[in-house]
């Protein structure tokens, strides 16, 4: 493993000459808050290596070094965000071999089930919830981490010649881009979303200012202890809540036994502190729940999903990649507008 700035920069060459790097990340997540890039797998024609990034390296070398190559990666939205958060790194171009397994139509497109079927060879999967952090890493944690970035390339290889062959090439580079343009553009959380777990929009105004105490009472119990925050309270526990304290009901059945005493009162204080706003400091719904769709775009939306879903059939693609539901009705009502968001192939598959 790489983990003193000699090391790496012994490293350092192989990367500058390299004709492809395949990269992928490693984090705590399930085991720390906020978590933390805790390791970078790389593969390169000379073999594959680990990287410490918590060995208090200085990465700007690596970062110049890898900057210049189409990155090989698997499902790289996160590890893209984990990049750009940690070390303000968003690389040129990136070879996505999920994105290249869907628009070929592969419907287990999990790196296991690609590796197994094209390349023949079974990753091992007993370390995916593995803490990281961990030092030094087992043995089967590091052979996990190898098998994640050593099958790239030649797995890569296959998928680009087929989306060669179907003409589908450029579709790809186009999501490869607005995959590292999301990241690129990934910035701090707004205050006024990142409270709103699944569920919460749901909940009449006073239920919502509920969820919005909880949820910070809950990062604040999260940060203390550097752990997630479902360690403290699930999404479901605070949209529970929030419910029962707007219908008027008691909220403490809902708390599980296992919440010690004093987060009890810190979650009763919470409710407290929701249930004296005056109505006016209530949180109100971000959008607008929809006007009823007119007879006119009832009709484009039959026609748009018909479209969709013919020529989803032809070229064997879940529908859902060339356009979601909620897509077309934003089209059906405004196709001059969203069909700017689409890519360039989504639009002219629904032209």
């Amino acid at each position: 493993m790489i983990n003193t700035d000699a090391k790496l920069q012994a490293y350092l060459p192989t990367l500058r000459r390299a004709e492809w790097i395949a990269l992928d990340t490693e984090a705590d997540s399930l085991h720390a808050y906020p978590e933390r890039l805790c390791l970078m797998q790389l593969c390169t024609a000379a073999g594959d290596e680990l990287l410490d990034p918590l060995a208090g390296l200085d990465l700007a070398p690596f970062f110049a070094a890898v900057s210049g190559h189409a990155l090989i990666m698997h499902a790289a939205d996160y590890d893209l965000r984990l990049l750009r958060k940690h070390h303000a790194f968003v690389p040129g171009a990136i070879f996505d071999t999920m994105l290249a397994a869907r628009l070929l139509g592969v419907r287990q497109f999990g790196l296991g089930s690609l590796v197994e079927e094209r390349l023949g060879i079974k990753l091992e999967k007993s370390s995916q919830k593995a803490n990281w952090a961990r030092r030094p890493l087992t043995p089967k944690m590091e052979h996990y981490a190898r098998d994640d970035v050593r099958h790239l390339k030649p797995l890569a290889d296959q998928l680009k010649a087929d989306l060669e062959a179907k003409g589908r090439l450029a579709w790809h580079r186009e999501w490869c881009d607005r995959l590292i343009a999301d990241s690129a553009s990934f910035g701090e959380n707004d205050p006024e979303r990142v409270w709103r777990v699944k569920g919460t929009a749901a909940l009449p105004p006073q239920g919502q200012a509920v969820v919005r105490e909880l949820w910070h009472w809950r990062e604040r119990e999260a940060l203390a202890a550097g752990k997630p925050p479902f360690f403290v309270l699930s999404h479901a526990v605070l949209t529970g809540i929030g419910a029962a304290v707007a219908e008027g009901k008691d909220f403490e059945p809902l708390v599980p036994r296992h919440v010690s005493d004093r987060r009890r009162r810190g979650i009763a204080e919470a409710v407290g502190r929701a249930v004296a706003l005056p109505e006016s400091a209530w949180p109100r719904n971000l959008v607008q729940r929809s006007r009823r769709p007119s007879e006119a775009e009832k009709r484009r939306y039959s026609q748009l999903e018909r479209r969709r879903d013919s020529r989803a059939r032809e070229l064997d693609l879940d529908p859902t990649l060339i356009a979601s539901r909620a897509d077309l009705w934003e089209l059906a009502r405004d196709w001059e507008t969203t069909s700017q968001r689409l890519m360039r192939w989504q639009r002219e598959l629904l032209a």
